[in-house]
């Protein structure tokens, strides 16, 4: 499974760094020098070609392909925003063609979480969710990072959704063993 640990946004000057949406709790080992992370499929602007021929930077007049993996030369926070260089990416237009582009790592290469009472998104996904009774409502469909609190994206039997806040007190188990998530909602949590 691919997990999303960044988004290529607007180019940052004219020496080819580029801004990144970071969506990982590590940055500074995500985006470490000489990390290599994988380009999503798909993920380009709509704006470039489909399928342009290869070519590299320095060619004029050829357009730039963003390629599978991208190496990270350089990486700093600048007034709040993760700032990158890419490996082949020298200028303020190549920058500019990877625009969108989502960065991804492999889950199998993100070693879990040292904390037991700590979860990555993709643990959770696709869990039963049951009360303490053990009746179902449904699964994990995904996780929302909300300012005061995540959320777990209920996907219920009839097809609504439902939010609940990870919180101990609504979210007192998590058993990835036994595949399932034990929610004790308050009365109307799950009508909203």
């Amino acid at each position: 499974m691919q997990l999303v640990v960044g988004r290529i946004g607007k180019p940052h000057g004219i020496r080819g760094e580029v801004t990144v949406e970071v969506r990982t709790d590590e940055p500074e080992a995500r985006f470490a020098p000489g990390t290599v992370l994988r380009t999503e499929p798909g993920a380009t602007p709509p704006t470039a070609p489909a399928e342009p021929p290869a070519a590299s930077a320095d060619e004029p007049g050829v357009p730039f392909r963003v390629p599978a993996e991208l190496t990270i030369e350089e990486a700093r926070f600048h007034q709040g925003r993760m700032l990158v260089a890419f490996a082949g990416v020298p200028d303020r237009d190549t920058a500019e063609a990877l625009r969108g582009t989502l960065l991804v790592v492999d889950s199998a290469d993100v070693a879990p979480p040292d904390d037991p009472e700590e979860f990555h998104d993709h643990q959770l996904v696709g869990l039963a969710v049951v009360t303490p009774a053990g009746e179902r409502l449904g699964e994990v469909a995904r996780i929302d990072h909300a300012p005061s609190s995540d959320l777990l994206v209920l996907r219920r039997p009839e097809g609504r959704t439902a939010l609940i806040p990870f919180v101990r007190a609504i979210v007192p188990e998590v058993d990835l063993a036994g595949g399932r998530v034990i929610v004790d909602p308050p009365a109307g949590l799950l009508d909203l």
